[in-house]
C-alpha cells in the first residue's frame, strides 16, 4: 500500500509540475499587456515601463514562472495587478461561496441519484426503469446554464421564492443557503443523472455474480439481495465517481456562477481575464486544478485501500 501511494504521490506531482507550466503559458501568450490595460492607450512610454517593473513584467517568462511556482510553493499566491491586494485574500473570500455550492450540488445529487439508482435497478426492464433512465438522459443533455435560467425564471420571477441572484454573506446563514439554492440544483441535475446510471448498471452487473444466485436460491427475494448484498458491492466505482463529481463541481461552476451573479472563485476568474489580471487568473486557475488533482489521488488511495488488487499493480 504505501508503494502505490507514493507512486500515486509522485504522478500527482508530475501532474502539477506540468498543469503549472500549461497555464503559465497559455495565460502568458493570451494578447494584451496588463500595463496597458491598467493605463489606456495613451500612456506615456515611461509611465507604462515604470508600472511594469512595479508589477513585476520586466523580467524574463522564465523568471517569472519561477517566481509564481515558488511563491505558491510558500503558500504566497502573488498580488492582484488590478486590487493591489494579496491573491491568497481574494482566493480565501471566493472559496467561501465556491466550496459551499459545490458541496450543496454534491449532496442533492448523491440524494436524488441513491433512490433513482435502486428504483431502476429493482425494476430493471420495466416502466420506472425506462422511466428514470429516460430521465436521466436527458439530464445529462440538458445544459446547466441553460437549466439555470429556466430556474430563475419560474422560482425566482414568477413564484418569487428565491431571489435572482448575489449571495448575501454567512452572516445570515439561512439566507446564505437560500440563496445557494437554486445554483445547486443547477449544479446537481446533470451529475445526479450521471450518477444514477452509474450506480444502476453497478447493481445490475453485482446483481449477476454468483453469489447473490446463491442468495436468491436460500429464498432471499430480489429486493432484498439488492438492499443486503448487492448495494455494498456497487459502491466502489459509485465512490469512484462522487469523488471525481466533487473536483468538477468546484472546478466547473464557473458559468453557473456567472448566471447568478455569485462571488465565487468562477466569477473571479472571469472578472480577472477581462480585467487582464494574469497572477489571479494562473492562481486561480492552478488551485483548482490542484484541488481536482488532489481528489483524484484521494479516491485513488481510497480504491486502492478497499481492492487490494490495485495495490499490485
Amino acid at each position: 500500500m504505501l508503494r502505490y501511494a507514493l507512486t500515486r504521490f509522485g504522478s500527482l506531482a508530475i501532474s502539477l509540475l506540468i498543469a503549472s507550466l500549461v497555464i503559465f503559458l497559455v495565460v502568458e501568450v493570451a494578447p494584451g499587456d496588463p500595463a496597458s490595460y491598467m493605463l489606456g492607450l495613451n500612456a506615456q512610454p515611461d509611465t507604462l515601463a515604470s508600472l511594469r517593473a512595479e508589477l513585476g513584467l520586466d523580467v524574463p517568462k522564465i523568471q517569472r514562472y519561477l517566481n509564481w511556482v515558488g511563491g505558491m510553493a510558500s503558500g504566497d499566491f502573488g498580488t492582484s495587478y488590478t486590487y493591489r491586494t494579496p491573491v491568497a485574500q481574494m482566493i480565501a473570500d471566493r472559496l467561501w461561496v465556491s466550496l459551499p455550492l459545490a458541496l450543496y450540488a454534491l449532496g442533492l445529487s448523491v440524494l436524488l441519484a441513491f433512490p433513482a439508482g435502486l428504483f431502476a435497478a429493482a425494476r430493471r426492464g420495466h416502466t420506472g426503469d425506462v422511466a428514470v433512465m429516460s430521465a436521466t438522459q436527458l439530464g445529462i443533455a440538458l445544459p446547466n446554464f441553460w437549466f439555470a435560467m429556466l430556474l430563475v425564471l419560474l422560482f425566482a420571477i414568477k413564484l418569487r421564492w428565491f431571489s435572482a441572484g448575489g449571495f448575501p454573506g454567512w452572516s445570515n446563514p439561512a439566507l446564505a443557503m437560500k440563496s445557494l439554492t437554486l445554483p445547486a440544483i443547477a449544479l446537481a441535475l446533470p451529475q445526479a443523472a450521471i450518477l444514477t446510471r452509474v450506480l444502476r448498471s453497478a447493481l445490475l452487473d453485482t446483481l449477476a455474480e454468483d453469489y447473490i444466485r446463491s442468495a436468491r436460491a436460500k429464498g432471499l427475494s430480489r429486493r432484498q439481495a439488492l438492499w443486503r448484498h448487492a448495494l455494498r458491492n456497487a459502491l466502489i466505482p459509485v465512490l469512484t465517481i462522487i469523488g471525481l463529481q466533487f473536483s468538477f463541481l468546484l472546478a466547473g461552476a464557473i458559468i453557473i456562477e456567472q448566471v447568478f451573479f455569485l462571488p465565487g472563485l468562477g466569477r473571479l476568474i472571469f472578472q480577472s481575464i477581462g480585467q487582464r489580471d494574469l497572477i489571479v487568473v494562473e492562481s486561480v486557475v492552478m488551485l483548482l486544478v490542484f484541488a481536482v488533482i488532489l481528489v483524484n489521488f484521494i479516491v485513488d488511495l481510497a480504491y486502492a485501500a478497499v481492492d487490494p488488487r490495485l495495490r499490485a499493480r
